[in-house]
């Protein structure tokens, strides 16, 4: 199970930042309860007194930090994002001092790898609980991951920087993201064939990006 990041991101509301040790120590741990319920029983369970009780927090404690169950969600989420996105900076790192044969198939491989571990991230976007702040910290991530392919490419030197890399990049996310979700919808290891289908799509839009024209 991965353990959600204490230091939340400014999509989760929380009431104040813990300073101490002790209390970003608490909060780890209620985001860790919190976590363990999402798993086990779905979004619905994330009251905070349930959250409260797991962590072995008093529910005071838990308002200091996440006032309602919306708060709990945008927290999980807010640690999930921060995960794949460091995730991401990891691949741009390694795309700017390896050379790979196949780009499209070693980052759906990583990302892959990631669905099939953090079981709390499929249990949240599958549910039906998502708060509206989480769906726009969202999209706000889908473009920070577009960047991270944007770099990739760049790294790699198969594209030029343009205006419209960006908006290309986008849509190679949106896409993949899309078609992720329904191979793990499938299969709680992902379906393979689907997922090899993604990457059949992707290695083709690739392939056009690559052979357009440099901006003048």
């Amino acid at each position: 199970m991965g353990e959600p990041t204490a230091e939340v991101s400014g999509a989760a509301p929380l009431r104040r930042t813990p300073q101490q040790a002790r209390s970003k120590a608490r909060l780890a741990r209620v985001l860790e309860a919190a976590e363990r319920i999402l798993i086990g029983e779905g979004v619905e369970a994330l009251t905070t007194t349930r959250v409260a009780a797991a962590a072995k927090v008093s529910v005071g404690s838990l308002y200091q930090y996440l006032p309602d169950r919306d708060a709990i969600i945008d927290a999980l989420a807010a640690g999930y994002f921060a995960k794949l996105e460091a995730a991401m900076d990891g691949l741009v790192q390694a795309a700017a001092a390896e050379r790979w044969e196949d780009p499209v198939g070693v980052l759906i491989d990583a990302f892959a790898g990631i669905y099939r571990t953090e079981h709390g991230f499929r249990a949240l976007w599958f549910g039906s609980g998502l708060t509206e702040r989480t769906r726009a910290a969202d999209r706000a991530h889908k473009w920070r991951m577009a960047d991270g392919i944007r770099r990739v490419l760049l790294a790699l030197d198969l594209a030029h920087d343009h205006e419209t890399l960006a908006r290309t990049c986008q849509a190679a996310v949106l896409a993949a993201d899309a078609l992720a979700q329904e191979a793990f919808r499938q299969n709680a290891e992902g379906d393979a064939e689907l997922l090899d289908e993604a990457k059949v799509m992707l290695r083709g839009y690739l392939a056009d990006v690559t052979a357009r024209p440099r901006p003048r």
